[in-house]
């Protein structure tokens, strides 16, 4: 039988804070959230996961910035013909290496009404793209901004770069960018959150979907359980095109 250790192993902050006319007060400074997942499997399977982000905000009357990284990492042992001699041979590769960095700063007309501008930057050993940069500008709009749920909306146009895997070419071009970030406070201890990122462009339309629901154990630590999906409309034969990750992980929170 294999043997599956699940170790989840988070640090980092809380929830991002808002100032709205129906919402407490922005606590000042920065505050922000840290996740950790590790997943072991031996015996008769071997593997070895681990995803990690870092997210961090903050807000005053005019302006709100925010900053996030992320990185997966995965090794597992597969099974092929390597070396073309016919003979399948089992290694123990790498089969998911990635890291993403994101940025953005808003600056406020009124509690509801922003423009901003943001920065997104992946790179991916086992995607379609080697990488991918996209700057843009943008409107955004709070469309409820309560202290139980929160929804806000961001669209604009931008610009991308990205570098095939396949073939190595560079591609650069304008993009739609457009986000939709929803949170609602289901209890005192429990939250629902939902981000829906699309960049569309003529050579790429990139999608990225992030539904999580945590559960805060104390003031400091929470469990979140995370679907990301993510999907390029453009990719070489033999690649798919929507890549999905489950996660469980432990939460630190700062505030």
């Amino acid at each position: 039988m294999s043997h599956k250790l699940l170790l989840p192993l988070l640090l980092a902050t809380a929830p991002l804070a808002t100032h709205a006319q129906d919402a407490p007060a922005t606590p000042e400074g920065w505050t922000g959230t840290g996740e950790l997942g590790l997943a072991l499997a031996r015996g008769n399977a071997r593997s070895e996961s681990v995803n990690a982000k870092l997210a961090f905000a903050r807000e005053d009357e005019y302006w709100k910035h925010s900053f996030h990284a992320a990185a997966l990492r995965s090794k597992g042992e597969v099974t092929g013909d390597f070396d073309g001699d016919g003979v399948e041979e089992e290694r123990y590769e790498l089969s998911a290496n990635r890291y993403e960095l994101g940025a953005s700063s808003a600056y406020k007309f009124d509690p509801r009404n922003y423009i901003v501008g943001s920065a997104r930057y992946e790179n991916d050993d086992f995607s379609a793209y080697e990488y991918q940069a996209i700057a843009s500008v943008g409107y955004g709009h709070r469309f409820l901004d309560g202290e139980r749920t929160k929804l806000s909306t961001e669209i604009g146009p931008g610009f991308r770069r990205a570098r095939d895997a396949d073939t190595g070419e560079v591609e650069s071009g304008a993009v739609a960018r457009g986000l939709l970030d929803f949170k609602h406070q289901l209890t005192d201890n429990t939250a629902l959150y939902d981000t829906f990122l699309v960049e569309a462009g003529s050579d790429n339309t990139f999608l990225q979907n992030d539904f999580g629901i945590a559960v805060s154990m104390n003031e400091k630590f929470a469990l979140k359980a995370g679907l990301q999906a993510r999907h390029n409309s453009t990719v070489e034969p033999g690649t798919h095109k929507t890549d999905t990750l489950t996660t469980i992980n432990l939460v630190y929170k700062i505030n």
